[in-house]
């Protein structure tokens, strides 16, 4: 780790379909989609997922940032998108 980086991001996605899964089963197909050497701990609710990723050498937020947001362009996620709060 540099000096000033993150050690995590935090990602987080919000249900926009009420019709979409709700959240414990579409966590469950996000991290399938996502890096599985990947270190990471997911905060579940119906309506909103949290994901706060570990970083290392290799793994940095740009990179998090464009594996989330294509994961969440799955058709198996439709109904979800990221929450740019």
């Amino acid at each position: 780790m540099t000096p000033g980086r993150p050690e995590y991001v935090d990602v987080v996605a919000v249900r926009d379909d009420r019709s979409a899964p709700a959240g414990q089963t579409t966590v469950v197909r996000l991290l399938g989609l996502l890096p599985p050497h990947w270190p990471c701990r997911p905060e579940v609710r119906a309506d909103r997922i949290r994901l706060r990723i570990a970083l290392d050498a290799a793994t940095d937020p740009h990179t998090v940032s464009n594996a989330v947001s294509r994961a969440l362009a799955d058709s198996g996620l439709r109904g979800w998108s990221r929450d740019r709060d």
